[in-house]
């Protein structure tokens, strides 16, 4: 019997992730023509896209548990965890909307930023809640970070305010995601079953403004949809999580405001004058050096092969 090949023993974890890698590009690419998407549900308001959003997901969420026979978690968290899933529920409300309001009104390009500079923000949050002793590098990247949005303020005229409301409840979110013990689709379902009934009173009360029942079947179908819109990317993203390093997917996270920012300057022509692209280079500058110390740290801490 001929013994047993590195690429024999190899192969089956090269398909493995390169099927993990393949999932986490299809959720990023989904999410990064997000733009794309929202403004096909015009006449409907950010607000009532929001409402149908939440409300839609809940109902795919909740067929998948069920499906999936995933409800004694749910039953099961404390009230403690419920308290953390509303927290979640309502900073995923404000990231959701602020979003949706930011595609619609020619913010596209801004709202990019706020995803390109999100991982930056965890890093400082989880020095500042949970204690974690930073390298020297991820402060000189923050610190670009910060001149970089005092530069785009003074571009702007103004706080970027997409931007910092995007990344810091983004950022808020994922903390508190690290204090429930449940998967990412019972997650998701709970924190729509918090906010799903807000949802659909606001929904219930629009009346003849609501433009579900007003616009014809083509774009009351539209608005279901965005349960599903919701919903596929996540289960994408999950499959992939399991699949490949974290750092793998790390990377690919910047697919999506890559594919965002390509929209809002080259499809929309949002302006980009000059000093607001210094304002984008630093902050690309920042995540190029804190992604390069990642990788140079995650290669430290993985053990050396051991021969046999």
């Amino acid at each position: 019997m001929p013994p047993l090949t590195t690429s024999a023993i190899s192969s089956p974890e090269v398909h493995t992730q390169g099927r993990g890698v393949t999932y986490g590009v299809l959720a990023y690419v989904l999410w990064g023509l997000f733009p794309a998407y929202w403004p096909l549900l015009a006449p409907a308001q950010p607000i009532e896209v929001l409402a149908h959003r939440i409300v839609w997901s809940f109902v795919i969420l909740a067929i998948a548990v069920a499906f999936l026979r995933r409800w004694r978690p749910l039953l099961e968290l404390s009230g403690k965890g419920w308290l953390i899933v509303t927290a979640a529920a309502v900073l995923i409300t404000v990231n959701w909307g602020t979003y949706i309001y930011a595609v619609n009104s020619n913010h596209v390009v801004e709202a990019a930023l706020g995803y390109f500079i999100t991982p930056l923000v965890s890093v400082a949050l989880g020095m500042i809640f949970l204690k974690e002793r930073l390298r020297l590098i991820q402060v000189v990247a923050l610190a670009v970070v910060v001149v970089a949005v005092i530069v785009l303020t003074v571009d702007y005229g103004r706080l970027p305010v997409v931007t910092l409301v995007l990344a810091c409840s983004f950022g808020v979110y994922g903390l508190l995601k690290k204090k429930v013990p449940l998967d990412a689709v019972s997650s998701l379902t709970a924190e729509s079953a918090v906010i799903a009934p807000v949802a659909l009173v606001y929904l219930l009360t629009l009346g003849s403004a609501n433009t579900f029942t007003g616009a014809g079947t083509g774009h009351a179908l539209l608005l279901v949809s965005t349960g599903i819109v919701t919903v596929v990317p996540l289960l994408l993203f999950g499959a992939g999580a399991r699949l490949i390093p974290l750092t793998t997917m790390g990377m690919l996270q910047y697919l999506a405001p890559v594919l965002q920012f390509v929209w809002g300057v080259f499809v929309v022509h949002e302006p980009m004058p000059a000093s607001r692209w210094v304002g984008f280079a630093l902050v690309w500058l920042a995540l190029l050096v804190f992604t390069a110390d990642a990788l140079r740290n995650r290669r430290r801490q993985t053990p050396a092969p051991v021969a046999n």
